[in-house]
């Protein structure tokens, strides 16, 4: 398998600072077409959106880093109906989801960004499990809220993409943590 290059995982740099007038689609593409449809759309300058995470391999005594996506199969467009357009055209794309709630998947996706901006290692996680609903409130993910896991003694954040029923998780220490206001008063 081919090592896998970090493609940039936002189009523009401030999609999540100020998106615009625009609309989310959720794509489902081709296998292993991710980074293809990643470098059409900022050719296009299409705003996308493409979370990925760092797999380190150690193969023959050597160690290998490759970056995948981290929800194989799906890409984030924002944009118009042209946009939406273009992308297609690039044959790629099996299937377009709409997105019924457009503000729940602009903010999963907005804390998903701030995982990946803060450096800290994040995997994929394939089911939604329930847990405690936290805040974080120290250390580089202060602000963002998720679900608490627990996985052989650590402690683990789950972030959630509702639209697609999956999500990420990072270690946390149980020091940066409280219950979230709304699963206090339940």
């Amino acid at each position: 398998m081919p090592l896998l290059t970090l493609e940039p995982p936002v189009y523009p740099d401030s999609l999540f600072e100020s998106p615009g007038h625009g609309t989310w689609w959720a794509l489902h593409i081709k296998p292993r077409a991710e980074k293809a449809l990643a470098r059409r759309c900022t050719a296009r300058q299409s705003a996308f959106f493409l979370p990925q995470f760092s797999r380190v391999r150690r193969t023959n005594g050597r160690t290998r880093e490759s970056f995948l996506p981290l929800f194989p199969g799906y890409f984030f467009l924002f944009g118009d109906e042209k946009d939406r357009v273009a992308a297609l055209e690039s044959n790629l794309i099996v299937n377009v989801l709409s997105v019924p709630d457009q503000e729940q998947l602009f903010e999963d996706l907005k804390r998903i960004n701030a995982v990946m901006q803060s450096g800290l290692a994040m995997n994929p996680a394939a089911r939604l499990e329930p847990g405690t609903p936290v805040a974080i409130i120290d250390g580089p993910l202060a602000g963002l809220t998720g679900t608490v896991l627990r996985h052989k003694n650590r402690t683990t954040l789950f972030l959630k993409v509702s639209f697609l029923q999956q999500g990420a998780t990072v270690e946390i220490e149980n020091w940066m943590v409280e219950p979230s206001r709304s699963s206090a008063s339940a």
